[in-house]
């Protein structure tokens, strides 16, 4: 058996943490910088904002010393950890929150340019990334906010902050996601090893055994007991290998009583014909020797028949019944008339107890009469002579009950439950049934049956046996 499921289930898992790993370091990496760089840029844009409108205007205006803004602007640039600059149109840098030098002498300045400043290099934004033109040896990341006096720009406010440290925040977020997915993983593991031990070692087992049974070994069982879907279908392999055992033993039995009972007569005519070609049988006797033949042939035929028939009424959606309602007192009447000669010869009579003078029941009437003949036979078979055979129908619930009762040798105890399989005949039975095959009353009960209808039997050995079986009443009866 190929073991693939736990390699499979393996193979997945590390396939699943390094997929986990790869969108962590290349696409969350990326979306969390970049959120992280945004967020900065908007904070810091603040603020450029509140500078222009607040601590620069009033620069100009000369309403606070050049002393006090530098202290002002360098502790902000401490704060934010970011370096703020003042600058005019023309990129002379009027002011750097980390050089004291810049701006103390406005008359004698001497202000460093950026070349090619230009604030359309922003664009649509109101921040920028890179060394802006030159000024840094790393990258930053830069936000500028106006200054305008009088409806007019005349300078900027410029705020540079390094994006290593932007990063290095990001990075630090970065290290608690890497250390809850290192959880999450582990509890996947954790809960793929209580997987396997809780699934795959009985989904394992199940496989076996159903292995087993494919072989026609039906003694494994699954041993799993569990109140789960795997327990139910556990359950289910079970009974289904004992439902198979028994139908491979029934099928042997089934087997070994056909060819008992085909061998028996075929080995009779067989004899008698040789016996009749090499003239060990003369020719006045052959006659008599004939009709033993022609017994054995009819027996043949009628255990051809059986079979065909408990073949046909096993396959219950195949099995065609013609419903119609009929008397079943009539039917027993008329049923009772074709054993003549066996009780005359017998000495044996018939008590009727029926109930009314006509007495319809719903169901097939030829299946139901082959029911009758069935039952009627055995009771004619093992009855003693001159004995009497009470047939009895009588109304209960909507139900009309038929009882046939002999007082014959009776059934033994052991063998009622047998009795309705195929080919089975009581010991009792082998030294009276010489005609019988064994199938009868397993075609009786499969008629019953057919009619989702009941037949029981109450035997005691060497006093006699009743069979009594179940019918529906007919609407018209009811009715009435």
């Amino acid at each position: 058996m190929k073991k693939t499921l736990i390699p499979k289930l393996i193979f997945g898992y590390v396939l699943f943490v390094a997929l986990g790993f790869i969108i962590l370091c290349t696409f969350t990496q990326h979306a969390i910088t970049h959120y992280a760089e945004n967020r900065e840029a908007q904070q810091l844009y603040r603020e450029s904002v509140q500078i222009a409108s607040g601590y620069a205007d009033n620069y100009n205006k000369y309403s606070f010393s050049l002393q006090d803004f530098q202290k002002q602007m360098q502790s902000l640039g401490e704060y934010l950890s970011a370096q703020i600059w003042i600058m005019d149109n023309q990129g002379n840098i009027l002011f750097d929150s980390t050089d004291e030098s810049v701006g103390k002498d406005a008359a004698n300045a001497n202000y460093k340019t950026l070349k090619g400043f230009n604030t359309s290099d922003f664009g649509n934004r109101y921040y920028m990334t890179g060394n802006f033109y030159g000024s840094f040896s790393e990258k930053n990341l830069t936000v500028f906010s106006p200054i305008t006096s009088n409806y007019r720009i005349h300078s900027y406010v410029m705020i540079h902050k390094t994006v290593s440290s932007i990063t290095q925040n990001a990075n630090g977020f970065m290290n608690i996601v890497f250390y809850t997915i290192e959880f999450v993983f582990l509890t996947a593991l954790f809960l793929l090893l209580l997987f396997a031990h809780g699934f795959y070692r009985p989904l394992h087992r199940l496989t076996i055994v159903s292995e087993s049974y494919a072989k026609g070994n039906f003694e494994p069982r699954t041993q799993i007991h569990r109140n789960d879907e795997l327990g139910y279908l556990a359950n289910t392999m079970d009974y289904m290998a004992n439902e198979l055992d028994t139908l491979e033993e029934d099928q042997r039995k089934f087997i070994s009583n056909v060819s008992h009972d085909f061998r028996s007569p075929l080995t009779s005519i067989k004899g008698y014909i040789e016996a009749m070609l090499d003239g060990t049988i003369p020719p006045e006797l052959q006659n008599k020797y004939l009709n033993i033949i022609l017994f054995e042939t009819e027996r043949l035929t009628k255990l051809t028949q059986g079979i065909l028939d408990l073949n046909r009424f096993g396959q219950h959606r195949g099995m065609m019944l013609d419903l119609t309602d009929f008397d079943i007192n009539r039917m027993i009447k008329t049923t009772i008339l074709t054993f003549e000669g066996t009780c005359s010869a017998k000495g044996l009579s018939f008590d009727l107890v029926l109930t009314g003078q006509k007495l319809y029941v719903h169901g097939d009437m030829s299946k139901i009469q082959q029911v009758l003949y069935n039952l009627i036979d055995n009771a004619t078979k093992f009855s003693h002579n001159d004995a009497s055979i009470k047939i009895e129908t009588s109304i209960k619930n909507e139900k009309v009950l038929i009882s046939v009762k002999d007082s014959g040798i009776g059934i033994p105890a052991e063998s009622i439950k047998k009795i309705w399989d195929r080919f089975y005949k009581t010991d009792l039975s082998r030294g009276k049934d010489k005609r019988g095959t064994g199938l009868g009353l397993a075609i009786v009960k499969e008629i019953i049956q057919a009619h989702n209808e009941h037949i029981n039997v109450i035997s005691t050995e060497g006093v006699g046996t009743e069979f009594i079986f179940t019918l529906p009443l007919a609407k018209k009866e009811v009715q009435s």
